[in-house]
């Protein structure tokens, strides 16, 4: 029997001065221990000391009351040891305390206590007996009492305990003492007392479940609390809601503060830390922290814990729930019962154990089926296979569990339970025989609360067998010496000779006792219910029909009725991705399969494969509930004759699945046919011997364990001899069962062609997880074991062939399988010799089938479809046929409704422009569709190499993956039949294709050149050389600029003639000037030779002279006495494009700047490129610039200020007083600068800001200028405004009001500038977003509108990946709004961001379409993309890596960013564009395709020097070959009004402020949408081409009946614009058709639409345009103009202010309001709706004016409530003009037009309305509408 104690020891404060100074601690040191010799069997436990004072030991100025706990130690042979430390002060004497170098406040106290601490070390845990114990020994000390404390530990030392269950024993000490100690009736289960209803109130349900997941999951778990003793109980209490499981990892309930560091250990633990050092465990990042005292459960980030499946985890918790709070359930009750207190802590202990035993039973149930048994003799191997356990529970996705039985835990579990013979306990009972009353119960919690009572029950039970006889007497030390504070006698050094001859003594009895035997009652383990039994009843109820289409296609096929079997296979092949139907298939399989052999005809063995194929296609290694162990046998059964003695099995078609390389399946397989053998083995042995058993079985077959267990049984009485046979019987079937995997592995493993490396699909030959899927409980395995885990599959398989590496494959199977199911050496040695014969045989056999199996016909494939190809376009390489797989996007796989389009059979062409794939979805319902995908190979981004299992073939395919910028993704994999070579020429040529040398290599250049990818050496007529063309440049432009003029008012908006008289003087003046020149121009253009001539004209108009005519932006010439008035000119500095590469040959510069100083002022920009003018605001005169950034040296100079005195002007000086010359000229231009700078007063600054013309009172237009807050630029740069530096008062007030000039810069650059406030201009640091991160952010918005593949992850949903690409839109847009308010107010801006060719274009580009309606037409759009794009040098060819030269730098999309800014603008003004959004995707698209060579080529120097930039227009090959885009467009808008936006109605002079939040963008459908009836819309011939081909075909007469003429549209197959056009193309259309039938011509749309314009519009622009059936149309946006009205509020991220554009700051702008202005707050009250409810009658009327005004159009408002007639001057207006009271009028009759009536209306509609003190002259727009407007004043008056 084993002692209780096995040592005593006394621990004591150590007195040795210490040499190392620790943190502050002294240490301890044992004084004393019993025995003083190790027992033999259990080692003396180390670091005892460490353990007494967890948390130092230290002295303290005041006796502390003694304290009690218990630690646990685990020894080297993972034992675990209790140490019962009871701790008690005692007091030190003065000499004793100056040895020790103690903190000050413990030396200075009077007297001063050192710790001493009593151990027990155990190996039982009795907290309570250890309790009484050490109390005892310390009252006999402190008490004095008689005995001697030898004697005490002595009989300590040797009591003895029981070792049968149940049994109890009273002890004594021989302190006249007693004490029961009563041992459980199953050690197995756990002892808990009250510990786990403990942790339960300290925690609470959810916590201590997260723990116990936690544990379960094998996470670190450290709980802290200030109490040891807690820290222990509930270490003990997790550990007993555990069971059956075992814990076993780190297990410290109490850790010392010396050992913290053992908590960053790598591996799980469960230790207690008392809460003093809290601190020290705040930086563990991966540790749950369990605070008992604070009752909080704190879970790291990086931690997730899988909690209970539901509805396991529900139901776990309203049971504890019931048992710890009872009161809950009746809580909302009337009337509760009187009484329902919860039960005493150690039965609530219990009933919290039975909920925990209740889950275990359901979370284990079944677990025994699925016990492999491999041996039964010599000793049970036995494995638990996972896959099936976790299949047939359907739970295989379940994350808990998966865990758990990957833990150590559950492997312990199965080597202690798996025996089936064996001593069983609580938990084996309640698995075997009320599985079933748990499942029937589980959903009523009252019953299972009964069950659990129960099991309760017995586990008290366990614990207290004999609960009346607990006759405890232990005296405690008496009150008086636990108060007393003088010194005690000190705890003594005992006699270690007297506790010695107790021990010795004891030992000598226990020598001659007799041994006692524990007797262990061994029995069979009964299985319980198998798992099937459990679950069928769920599953199959749903798939009833689809289990129905299965079994009705295989008697099909059997039968031969091929058709019926192809019309249903697309069904079939959808039911079996559910697991029922994939059962069903291989039962009804098995069914046909006689003699272990089905032999088939070709078109049956297809179809066979492609069912195998598509059940196994989705198997995951845990082989998908046993699926592939079904189909296993049967993949060698079914075959087909391929000719003569040549036969080919399935298995050559199925092996493209992963499941075949994944060593767990196959052990699974093995072990599972292994217990098969073994079980007939002994079934055979048993029907022999004993016939009479069968009756008793109860007619259910044994199970493998059961015979285990019986043989178990018998084995001790069996023979040597029998014993041996047996060994040898079953480690024969063992072996046999290696060699015929061995076989069937090589069938699956080794390809029908062994030539390719076709085996290398997968990473090697199945990665195998370190620990295989088995536990294997024999001693045997473990040696082996590691040697086989650690290498993965075929980690070489690259460098040897395919036979090497499954030969390698399979060896390391038979290793381990042979190890772990006791083969012997020389049964392994023969296998290993065997194993390369079987595969080099299997090899030869292939090679025959491979052979064979070429020469059979193929299938019938689809026909190929062939593409139609544009003029000019060739194929360069032709059909290759292809599938096309679906990709991320959904729409097209039917997976949202609609029909599966994708997976399509076609073929793939490249030609020399585009990259297209037609042909039909494989699925037969829709495969009379056809499906075209293309893109521009010019806009192929990345090209990725794939392999692809098709879900209706065997093999894995080559395949490729193409991304296009035009946000298309083509993802194709190669048909058996393609060669691998021939993909590889196939990618060759794209490349080629895509990349080529020089961009004469483009389709642009090439187009019509049959196919020649050769570039052409430049041909020397065409590239007119740069010398004469500069020479004639100024005499052309001259010319041109004069002949320009007259076309002048085409291009001018339409408000050129109500400007100011101040600006139609400066008009004529330019206009005279222009004369001027035409005629000194006109003779000197008569020398230049025509066809130079008409080049000349070319340049001048392209450097888009005629736009700065139209701005007034200057005249071509070189005195500056020409004109005072004219501030800019047009210089011809950069003729010979010397001054700067990428600029255009004519620039606009101020008047007064020389050429020369052009020349040395370029040198400080980046590239060369100075500030230029690219545009002039017309009403405020303020210019808009554009630069580069300056060089660093530049930035210097910059801002030195101007007055600084310098000794000797250097270089750089001088440049940088030219730069500022060069602002200060800019500045000087504008009119407000010289007029104020005349006047210097503040009437004057006004004057002219505001006296400006133009709509000023109008809500919309510029009316709010003076709101705009002019210290912006300061405030932008983050700066306060400058003080003043004692320079004149004026001055600086100007300055306040705001800069002349603004310079955006980068913020980046221009750090350390200082602003002076002397210069007129002002720089304000932005931050934009630079090319790689427009590059990056490209990529990222691609794979976000057009992924892949689908996306699992719910992170990454389609907005989230939408927002992470950071496509910055609303950077750009809100600078450019910015620059747009600036203009408007009259500063200048000059925009000077990176090299001025991409950000800087984007926003100068924006800022005019913006201010300029000009710009939002087609010409005008046109001339700002040549203007800003073309000429002033975007490197087009380099962002869009046209070249190989700029193959390396990626894609970057500027341009596309603008177009995006665009169409957001164009969203939110729809009215004021007069291209649709199609112009702009069109753009997009053609911008990267290189069918036009606009978009080619990086400046106009690149393009004249290629001869490209002034084609003549006689000179084209073909008429059809375009080679601009915009001549294209020109031609298409006239034949259809694709490009135009019927919305169009523009306001005059209106400037847009769009909304630039992220919350206001919307994503462009151009990235989304796509059409795969047609392929891309933007190539309109191919459209025309296709339809009529669609027509041609219908010839034969149809006699089907009527045909319905609906159609069903898809929105990703056809194209929305053509299947449902607007109803206005549609009217057109019918219009165009009705005209042909007639046999008229037809008349071109534009011109009908404009003559229907203007028959709907009255004569006289009316203010809001809303005139008889527009208003319709026209209402519809009044939203947006009501929006218009709003102010923009802008912030600048990143600068840390904001520009606020609200309207409400023209208070603190202007000091006074400006007189005449309504204000703000009545003009912009923001929501308020102009229908407000008073508004009974409204509309437009012409109202004659007082006497001698004109008659006018106001919107006119009846009020019946307010009884008045209101008038404002336009719908939108909120300012009331004049009010007629109703009160006043007498009559409203019939009128008659008078003078300057409006024309061409008639009579009726005049009306007049007479009051007490006029009378009203009004016309309506018709006599109907004056009708109506007289009746309803009528009726006001009746009413009042």
């Amino acid at each position: 029997e084993p002692l209780l104690f096995d040592n005593f020891i006394s621990v004591q404060h150590s007195h040795k001065p210490r040499h190392t100074p620790m943190e502050g601690e002294g240490q301890g040191r044992i004084l004393q221990r019993f025995p003083e010799k190790d027992w033999e069997d259990s080692p003396f436990p180390q670091g005892i000391e460490l353990f007494c004072q967890p948390s130092g030991w230290q002295l303290v100025p005041e006796r502390q009351p003694a304290s009690f706990f218990v630690a646990v130690l685990t020894d080297i042979n993972s034992d675990r040891n209790y140490c019962a430390c009871f701790t008690f002060w005692e007091g030190l004497d003065r000499l004793q305390v100056d040895e020790v170098d103690e903190e000050p406040a413990v030396v200075q106290s009077a007297q001063v206590f050192a710790p001493k601490s009593l151990v027990l070390v155990s190996r039982l845990d009795y907290t309570e007996v250890f309790r009484n114990c050490l109390g005892l020994i310390y009252t006999v000390h402190v008490d004095s009492l008689s005995v001697p404390l030898e004697t005490v530990v002595g009989n300590l030392l040797t009591c003895i305990i029981p070792i049968a269950g149940g049994s109890q024993r009273t002890i004594t000490l021989g302190a006249g003492d007693r004490q029961v100690i009563q041992t459980p009736i199953d050690d197995s289960l756990p002892v808990s007392g009250t510990s786990v209803a403990q942790l339960f109130r300290q925690l609470g349900i959810i916590n201590v479940l997260c723990l116990f997941c936690a544990a379960l999951t094998e996470h670190k778990i450290l709980f802290l609390s200030s109490s040891y003793q807690r820290l222990t109980d509930a270490c003990r209490g997790l550990l007993s809601i555990m069971f059956p499981l075992k814990y076993s990892f780190t297990y410290v309930p109490i850790l010392p503060g010396k050992l913290l560091e053992v908590l960053s250990t790598p591996t799980p633990f469960i230790i207690g830390v008392n809460s003093f050092f809290r601190s020290e465990t705040q930086e563990l990042l991966d540790v749950i922290i369990a605070d008992l005292d604070g009752g909080t459960v704190t879970i790291p980030e990086c931690v997730h814990i899988s909690l209970l499946p539901e509805p396991l985890l529900q139901q776990t918790q309203t049971l504890l729930s019931m048992i710890l709070d009872p009161e809950l359930e009746i809580a909302d009750q009337a009337f509760p019962p009187p009484s329902t207190q919860s039960s005493a802590l150690k039965i609530q202990d219990k009933e919290i154990r039975g909920v925990f035993l209740w889950l275990f039973a359901r979370l284990f149930q079944g677990y025994r089926w699925c016990l492999h048994i491999i041996r039964i003799h010599p000793e049970p191997v036995i494995r638990f296979h996972k896959a099936a356990f976790l299949g047939q529970r359907a739970l295989s996705e379940d994350d808990f569990l998966m865990k758990v039985l990957d833990g150590m835990a559950f492997a312990g579990f199965v080597s202690e339970r798996g025996p089936p013979y064996r001593a069983t306990d609580l938990f084996d009972d309640l698995i075997a025989n009320q599985v079933e009353r748990i499942r029937q119960e589980e959903t009523y919690p009252h019953k299972v609360m009964n069950h659990v009572k129960e099991l309760a029950e017995q586990l008290f039970k366990n614990e207290n067998p004999y609960p009346a006889v607990a006759m405890h007497k232990v005296q405690r030390p008496s009150e008086k010496s636990q108060t007393t504070t003088q010194n005690q006698t000190q705890f003594p050094t005992l006699d270690d000779v007297a506790v010695q001859l107790f021990i010795d003594h004891a030992a000598a009895k226990l020598k001659t006792a007799p041994p006692v035997v524990k007797v262990e009652l061994k029995g069979m383990v009964p299985s319980g219910p198998p798992l099937g039994e459990l679950m069928n009843g769920i599953v199959m109820a749903n798939s009833a029909r689809r289990l129905e289409v299965v079994r009705n296609c295989i008697t099909y096929i059997f039968e031969n009725k091929m058709l019926e079997a192809k019309k249903l296979m697309p069904a079939v092949l959808r039911a079996l991705k559910g697991r029922a139907a994939r059962i069903c298939l291989t039962q009804e399989l098995n069914q046909h399969v006689l003699q272990n052999r089905a032999v088939l005809d070709d078109q049956q063995f297809d179809y066979i494969v492609r069912m195998m194929n598509c059940t196994l296609q989705d198997c995951s290694h845990m082989d998908e509930h046993g699926i592939a162990a079904n189909l296993l046998p049967l993949v060698t059964a079914f075959c087909r004759k391929l000719g003569a003695g040549i036969t080919q099995f399935a298995y050559s078609c199925v092996q493209e699945h992963m499941v075949w390389t994944t060593m767990q399946f196959w052990e699974a397989m093995f072990y599972s046919d292994v217990q098969n053998h073994i079980r007939a083995l002994y079934l055979e042995t048993e029907d022999n011997s004993s016939e009479q058993q069968d009756g008793s079985a109860g007619g259910r077959e044994i199970s493998a364990l059961d015979l285990a267990s019986e043989q178990n049984r018998l084995w001790p009485t069996l023979s040597k001899e029998m014993q041996a046979e047996r060994v040898q019987k079953e480690e024969s079937t063992v072996f046999s069962q290696a060699i015929h995997y061995a076989n069937r592995m090589s069938y699956l493993l080794l390809p029908l062609d062994t030539s390719k490396n076709r085996l290398l699909r997968s990473a090697g030959l199945g990665d195998v997880e370190s620990v295989s899927n088995s536990y294997v409980t024999n001693s045997i395995a473990g040696s082996m074991a590691e040697s086989y885990d650690t290498e993965s599959g075929f980690e070489d398989a690259e460098s040897s062939d395919v036979a090497n590496s499954v030969v390698r494959f399979i060896n390391r199977f038979v290793d381990k399988v042979c190890n772990e199911s006791g083969v012997t050496n020389e049964h392994l040695k023969a296998l290993h010799t065997m194993i390369p014969d079987i595969v080099q045989m299997h090899i030869e056999t292939l090679d025959a089938v491979h052979r064979e199996s070429k020469r059979l016909p193929p299938i019938q494939k689809p026909k190929l479809l062939r593409p139609t190809l544009l003029p000019g376009e060739e194929l360069v390489m032709d059909a290759m046929r292809v599938h096309l797989i679906p990709d991320g996007r959904e729409e097209a796989t039917g997976l949202m409704g609609g029909p599966p389009l994708l997976p399509a059979e076609g073929a793939i062409f490249l030609t020399t422009y585009r990259l297209i794939f037609r042909g039909t979805p494989t699925d037969p319902l829709v495969g009379e569709q056809v499906v075209t995908r293309s893109f521009p190979i010019a806009s192929l981004t990345k090209e990725k190499r794939i392999s692809v299992t098709l879900p209706m073939d065997q093999f894995v395919q080559e395949g490729l993956q193409l991304r296009s910028c035009t946000f298309q993704l083509i993802k194709i994999a190669f048909d058996e039949e393609v060669a691998s070579d021939l993909a590889e020429v196939f990618r060759k040529h794209m490349h080629k294709l895509r990349y080529p040398q020089h961009v004469q290599g483009t389709f642009a250049f090439t187009v019509g050149q049959c196919g020649k990818l050769v570039v052409e050496h430049k041909t020397k007529d065409k590239n007119q050389s740069l010398k004469t063309l500069s020479k004639n440049l100024v005499k052309s432009a001259k010319r041109t600029i004069g002949r320009q003029y007259v076309t002048r008012k085409k291009y001018s908006p339409p408000t050129w003639e109500n400007r100011s008289s101040f600006q139609s003087e400066m008009d004529e003046d330019e206009i005279s000037v222009s004369e001027e020149v035409d005629q000194s121009s006109l003779t000197l253009s008569s020398t230049i030779r025509s066809s130079d001539r008409q080049t000349m004209s070319n340049v001048v108009e392209r450097a888009c002279c005629r736009d700065y005519q139209r701005l007034g932006l200057g005249t071509l010439s070189n005195s500056l006495t020409r004109s005072k008035n004219e501030p800019f000119r047009i210089s011809t500095v950069n003729r010979m494009y010397t001054v700067c590469r990428s600029y255009p040959g004519l620039l606009i510069v101020p008047q007064s700047i020389p050429d020369t100083t052009i020349q040395r002022i370029c040198r400080c920009y980046r590239q060369n490129r100075f500030p230029v003018v690219c545009w002039r605001n017309s009403r405020t005169k303020a210019v808009l610039l554009r630069s580069a950034g300056l060089h660093a040296k530049g930035v210097v100079g910059f801002f030195k200020s101007p007055n600084a005195p310098s000794s000797v002007p250097s270089q750089a000086d001088s440049t940088s007083l030219e730069q500022e010359k060069y602002l200060q000229a800019i500045i000087s231009s504008m009119p407000s600068y010289s007029e104020s700078s005349g006047r210097n007063t503040l009437s004057g600054f006004t004057s002219t800001h505001m006296s400006t013309s133009g709509k000023w009172g109008s809500i919309r237009g510029s009316g709010r200028l003076s709101a705009y807050n002019p210290d912006v630029g300061t405030r932008l740069a983050g700066k306060e405004s400058p003080q003043s530096n004692g320079g004149p008062s004026e001055a600086l007030f100007l300055r306040q009001q705001k800069a002349y000039l603004y310079i955006i810069g980068d913020k980046a650059q221009l750090k350390g500038g200082k602003q002076d406030s002397f210069q007129q201009w002002e720089v304000v640091p932005i931050e934009v977003c630079d090319v790689r991160q427009v590059k990056n952010s490209f990529k990222k918005l691609m794979k976000a509108c057009v992924p892949s593949s689908s996306i699992s992850d719910p992170n990454m949903s389609f907005l989230r990946c939408l927002e992470e690409s950071e496509w910055m839109l609303h950077r750009v847009l809100q600078v450019s709004v910015l620059v747009v308010e600036l203009l408007d107010t009259g500063s200048s801006v000059m925009v000077s961001l990176e090299d001025g060719w991409d950000v800087t274009t984007q926003v100068v580009s924006l800022v005019q379409l913006l201010s300029d309606p000009y710009y939002r037409t087609f010409d005008g759009f046109r001339l700002l993309v040549e203007k800003e794009w073309l000429s002033f040098g975007h490197r087009f060819s380099h962002r869009g890596a046209q070249t190989l030269g700029s193959q390396s730098s990626g894609f970057t999309p500027v341009f596309l960013q603008f177009l995006d800014c665009v169409h957001q603008i164009h969203l939110q003004f729809p009215m004021e564009f007069e291209f649709s959004q199609y112009y702009l995707k069109f753009l997009a698209y053609h911008y990267v395709s290189n069918r036009f060579r606009t978009f080619l080529l990086d400046s106009d120097y690149e393009r004249i020097e290629l001869g490209v930039l002034y084609e003549e227009k006689g000179e084209r090959k073909s008429p059809q070959v375009c080679k601009s885009v915009w001549d294209y467009i020109d031609r298409l808008n006239k034949k259809t009004p694709i490009f135009y936006n019927y919305m169009f109605s523009p306001e005059d002079e209106e400037v847009l402020r769009p909304y630039t939040f992220i919350s206001n963008l919307k994503v462009w459908d151009f990235y989304m949408e796509e059409t795969l009836s047609e392929g891309p819309s933007y190539d309109w011939e191919l459209r025309g081409r296709q339809e009529r081909v669609a027509e041609e075909t219908p010839e034969k007469p149809d006699s089907s009946g009527p045909k319905s003429h609906r159609h069903i549209v898809w929105p990703c197959y056809d194209s929305l614009s053509k299947v449902v056009p607007d109803a206005i193309t549609k009217l057109l259309q019918d219009l165009q058709s009705l005209e042909a039938e007639l046999g008229q011509t037809s008349e071109k749309w534009k011109d009908t639409w404009d003559k229907m314009k203007n028959s709907q519009k009255t004569e006289i622009k009316l203010e809001s345009k809303v005139s008889g059936r527009w208003s319709s149309v026209l209402l519809l946006v009044s939203l947006h103009h009501q929006r218009r009205s709003q102010g923009v509020y802008l912030q600048e991220s990143g600068v840390g202010s904001s520009i606020n554009l609200a309207l409400d700051c023209e208070a603190s702008a202007t000091s006074t309001p400006v007189p005449g202005r309504p204000s703000t707050s009545t003009l912009y009250s923001q929501f308020q709706s102009t229908e407000s409810e008073n508004r009974s009658f409204e509309g437009i009327l012409f109202k004659k004016g007082a006497l001698l005004k004109p008659w006018k159009p106001r919107w006119f408002v009846l009020d019946k409530t307010k009884h008045q007639l209101r008038y404002y001057e336009t719908r939108q207006d909120k300012e009331c003009k004049g009010v007629i009271e109703l009160a006043d009028v007498e009559s409203v009759i019939p009128g008659t037009p008078t003078m300057g009536a409006p024309k061409n209306i008639e009579e009726k509609a005049f009306f007049d309305l007479k009051t007490t003190k006029r009378v009203y002259n009004f016309c309506a727009q018709d006599s109907l509408n004056a009708q109506l407007w007289m009746d309803s004043v009528q009726s006001c008056l009746s009413d009042a």
